[in-house]
């Protein structure tokens, strides 16, 4: 590959721009419903294959959408596969694309820093955690639609959890109904940085920048190490599948999203 190659990209559902040794992946709303379309799918893992074979660069960056709906956007998205013919097979391309997505941030060759703002459901706060480094918006507030649902949170949460905080806390974590706020996930330890939500961008680029002053054997090595293994992970976003793929077969999941 081309070392002066931009990498700049405009896709439906997400953007991306490069600034020197790093890449900034905006996505865009509605990443639900994308996440169940396989083109989609395919863009984004094509894209990110596209930037680890870029000896140049570093350091990728994804920034979620600021505007989520956050609970609301997770229940309309069941409601409105079940109405369209692919009902479940929709639901299952969606799972299965948040499985490769968690599992190429883990096993990518370049730092990967997640920014996020707004209304973060546990999905994306999953995604977050697959990342090396995060930084949220001082308006950020996450929450977990699951048990509203019936269901268990998608994106190896079960797993990141009580890697960070140790079984006990990982399952309070898991059942609570409670929201937490970006200065409770620092405090315990599920973001590195909080900042004003006018300067996300800035402060995630600067990150970005600390690291790409580290050379690039350096920083894939490090990352290699701290994730040496990931065939537990793996393991743990199958067996999500297989659990959330009963629930929503049941006709007590249907009653709860008012089908």
């Amino acid at each position: 590959m081309k070392k002066d190659q931009t990498l700049d990209e405009r896709f439906d559902f997400f953007s991306a721009k490069r600034f020197g040794h790093i890449i900034m992946i905006r996505f865009k709303e509605n990443l639900l419903f994308y996440a169940s379309d396989l083109s989609a799918k395919e863009k984004i893992m094509e894209y990110l294959d596209l930037v680890s074979e870029s000896d140049s660069i570093k350091v990728i960056v994804i920034l979620g959408f600021p505007y989520k709906s956050g609970c609301e956007e997770y229940l309309e998205f069941y409601r409105q596969v079940f109405e369209t013919k692919l009902g479940q097979q929709a639901i299952n391309r969606m799972y299965n694309a948040v499985n490769q997505l968690i599992t190429k941030i883990v096993k990518l060759n370049k730092i990967v820093i997640h920014a996020d703002s707004g209304r973060v459901i546990s999905m994306f706060l999953n995604v977050s955690l697959a990342c090396d480094y995060r930084i949220v918006a001082d308006n950020t507030v996450f929450e977990n639609p699951c048990l509203k649902l019936g269901l268990v949170p998608k994106g190896g949460g079960a797993y990141f959890l009580s890697k960070m905080l140790g079984p006990s806390m990982a399952l309070e974590m898991l059942l609570t109904e409670k929201d937490f706020t970006a200065h409770e996930a620092l405090r315990l330890g599920l973001v590195d940085k909080v900042v004003p939500a006018e300067k996300l961008m800035e402060s995630s680029l600067n990150k970005a920048k600390e690291f790409a002053q580290k050379p690039s054997h350096t920083l894939s090595g490090v990352k290699s190490l701290l994730n040496y293994s990931t065939n537990e992970l793996m393991e743990c976003l199958e067996l999500e599948n297989q659990v959330l793929l009963r629930i929503v077969a049941s006709r007590d999941f249907r009653k709860k999203i008012g089908e």
